[in-house]
């Protein structure tokens, strides 16, 4: 585990301690992925082909949920079932209490001003592939989305090597409503959602994480005309502890480990001002690995002066997942302006958010907690504003907003405020 004093440490040495890995990919990977969404953005379902077989090997697929989710139920124990199935409830029961509230404001006697929430016509869910079927990520997209009433989901995931769908991603698309997925990933994938190929129809908006070639089309394909939104820049997964020397170091390492385990980019960071604990959490990250086996992420520890000094690092780093595993974490938390989820107390695992807590574990990563939230229903809905005005309004109104209008020299603007005004104003003037 590397060890960061950051009571010692200049400027540069703690941007070092808390930069993250350069995962934009570089001119090369852009271009490409440029090509692939201008090929299928040109081609449709022919270049989506030709390109999904040079890269996965087989061409994409509509695949019906409903017999892989009737072989969940047969093959996963009843365990399981009820697990995926209370995650779904947790997560739609969080979402349902969370829907934004219409609003109507009389700004002034006889004008009034509204907000009216609608869903999205449409939203396209990319779910990874890579080391494992990532189900979760499909209800915590798929459960926001519903609920916020979005009719129709495009589900894309990458080709599993036998074909077909995980059973566990099965039944939880069925349990979310989605009766089919189609088997293609990468930068072609997201192309496809954006400006459509074949059956797949374009999408207002995509969400969901994936790997850089992922991420890379998602940003290029949301700035050109006509493109769709996007979620958040979602990248590899980050989670920040903040202990004092009460902490369980055993619980501290499992938790760091939760996160090394994603892949060799993940972040897991451990702030404390106490030593002794970052001794403990090492011997205990070396036990813990060589009882596991397999490949993690190294961990970093960073040494500070005080809880303090470690929310300041916290809100500098903004990470994606917080951890305060202390004894005043509640004060903590009121501290805290940058994170994607905070973890309040030592009982609050994060891998509890990753499953069944009921917010959306699809996060902000890479920093971009200082700007913005993760997915919530929000993210498949649009506000639309909407006034009435009174004649009596309109014509008290009228005289200030065509003074406004000519203060910025729009003289076009000032007369269609004025021509609300009765014809004798007008005639007078």
């Amino acid at each position: 585990m590397q060890r960061i004093d950051w009571t010692r440490a200049d400027e540069a040495a703690r941007r070092a301690a808390l930069a993250r890995p350069d995962l934009r990919g570089g001119p090369e990977l852009r271009g490409r992925v440029a090509a692939i969404i201008e090929q299928v953005r040109d081609g449709g379902w022919d270049a989506l082909c030709r390109l999904a077989e040079n890269i996965d090997g087989v061409e994409p697929d509509r695949v019906a949920v409903g017999p892989y989710a009737d072989h969940a139920r047969e093959t996963l124990s009843a365990a399981d079932i009820a697990a995926i199935e209370m995650a779904r409830e947790n997560i739609a029961r969080f979402h349902r209490a969370s829907l934004p509230q219409d609003v109507e404001v009389e700004t002034l006697p006889g004008l009034s001003v509204a907000k009216r929430w609608v869903p999205l016509d449409s939203a396209g869910l990319y779910i990874p592939g890579g080391k494992a079927p990532l189900f979760s990520t499909l209800l915590m997209l798929a459960v926001p989305a519903r609920v916020a009433g979005v009719q129709r989901l495009t589900v894309v995931t990458p080709p599993r090597p036998k074909g077909g769908l995980d059973p566990a991603v099965a039944l939880a698309a069925e349990l979310c409503g989605v009766e089919t997925i189609w088997t293609v990933g990468g930068a072609q994938a997201i192309a496809a959602l954006a400006f459509g190929a074949g059956e797949i129809r374009p999408v207002n908006r995509i969400c969901g994480p994936g790997n850089a070639w992922v991420a890379a089309a998602k940003s290029m394909v949301s700035a050109m005309p006509g493109g769709p939104g996007i979620d958040l820049p979602a990248g590899p997964s980050e989670l920040m502890v903040i202990s004092d020397a009460a902490a369980d170091p055993r619980i501290i390492a499992a938790d760091l480990l939760s996160q090394a385990e994603h892949g060799p980019d993940a972040q897991s960071i451990l702030v404390t001002p106490d030593a002794a604990l970052i001794d403990a959490v090492g011997g205990e990250l070396d036990a813990q690995m060589a009882a596991m086996g397999g490949d993690f992420a190294p961990c970093r520890a960073i040494r500070c002066n005080d809880l303090d000094q470690a929310c300041e690092i916290a809100n500098a780093y903004a990470p994606e997942h917080l951890s305060l595993a202390t004894a005043n974490a509640d004060v903590l938390a009121a501290r805290i302006r940058n994170a994607g989820a905070i973890f309040v107390g030592p009982n609050a695992a994060e891998t509890l958010g990753d499953y069944l807590a009921g917010s959306s574990h699809v996060l902000p990563t890479d920093g971009a907690a200082r700007f913005t939230g993760g997915v919530t229903t929000h993210s498949f809905m649009k506000a639309i504003s909407l006034q009435k005005v009174s004649s009596d309004a309109a014509r008290r109104l009228a005289a200030p907003a065509a003074r406004l209008a000519r203060l910025e020299g729009l003289e076009a603007h000032a007369r269609a405020a004025e021509a609300r005004l009765p014809q004798k104003a007008e005639a007078a003037e």
